[in-house]
């Protein structure tokens, strides 16, 4: 019997065509939340990515079935019930190397344009307004500090980017503190040191029970702090967010990850200082091959 793969959110054409050509049925199918987990039944791998969540439901259901692993094609697995899909014989995997470099890129771009209001000038350009006094108040990026909260693969990445660019990075330590990072341009600080000091505030730490930027956080931040991103919807309260970008506590925003995608918060997606995408971190052609290769990898792996 042939091993079966479900996808269920698109992957590299090249990396399907591999695992075709090895022998695997691949099955490109998008299914909703109240028919995954019957689908999966049917299937020995699931690889997904971020519009696809398969939560306690999706695994009663497929449990004991010859469902053995589910793939994360990205970096983040909080769309998946872990633990529980673990304790239940079912394996999950991710792919963290592929996509760090195409996220870390995003989030210095859209402080670029944050700093330099690239998006709003844009927007309106093309309403043919020439905006030069409204739009030439920006600032530079070589002497600000950036505080990195999450300070894995991209977080680094961010870090040492910045510091290219003649940027001061500070990070907090959650668990271990990565060996050979501090130097004069590098410190690991305490979270309120990191809120107090930082121009700049990114995130790139998985979410956790609360956001991390929220109304107590905003108190503890600079006037006028530019907030990027690039980690997961749930770690900004956006409605806490929107009121300090009205105030003028933050400048700016660039947002990639919402709360909800399926219904994002338009009040802030569409406020003036915000610049934003539609989830697309890990959206370039380099990454995506780098991710169908590392998937082509886990699923080889899988089959022994």
């Amino acid at each position: 019997m042939s091993i079966r793969v479900l996808v269920t959110d698109g992957m590299d054409a090249g990396a399907v065509e591999k695992l075709r050509s090895e022998g695997y049925e691949i099955v490109e199918q998008f299914y909703e939340p109240d028919q995954l987990g019957a689908a999966l039944r049917e299937f020995d791998i699931v690889i997904i990515r971020s519009a696809t969540k398969i939560k306690e439901p999706q695994i009663d259901a497929a449990k004991g079935s010859r469902l053995k692993l589910i793939v994360r094609a990205g970096v983040g697995v909080d769309n998946i019930a872990v633990k529980y899909a673990e304790a239940n014989g079912i394996q999950v995997k991710n792919t963290p190397r592929a996509s760090s470099n195409a996220v870390a890129e995003l989030a210095l771009a859209l402080l670029f344009s944050c700093a330099r209001n690239i998006s709003i000038a844009g927007h309106t350009m093309r309403e043919n307004k020439w905006e030069k006094k409204a739009y030439s108040k920006g600032f530079e990026l070589a002497g600000k500090t950036m505080g990195v909260i999450g300070y894995g693969r991209i977080g680094r990445m961010v870090g040492e980017k910045a510091q290219a660019l003649g940027m001061q990075v500070l990070s907090t330590v959650h668990r271990n503190k990565p060996e050979g990072c501090e130097c004069e341009t590098m410190q690991f600080v305490s979270m309120d040191e990191l809120l107090s000091r930082s121009d700049i505030l990114v995130l790139c730490a998985p979410s956790g029970d609360k956001p991390l930027v929220d109304a107590e956080s905003l108190q503890k931040m600079k006037d006028g702090v530019v907030i990027i991103n690039v980690s997961r919807g749930a770690n900004v309260d956006e409605a806490a967010l929107l009121d300090a970008l009205n105030s003028g506590k933050v400048r700016a925003a660039g947002l990639d990850v919402w709360m909800s995608e399926k219904d994002p918060n338009w009040a802030l997606a569409q406020h003036p200082a915000v610049s934003c995408t539609p989830h697309i971190g890990a959206g370039t052609k380099e990454a995506q091959k780098r991710i169908g290769a590392e998937l082509v990898d886990i699923v080889e792996h899988f089959a022994g």
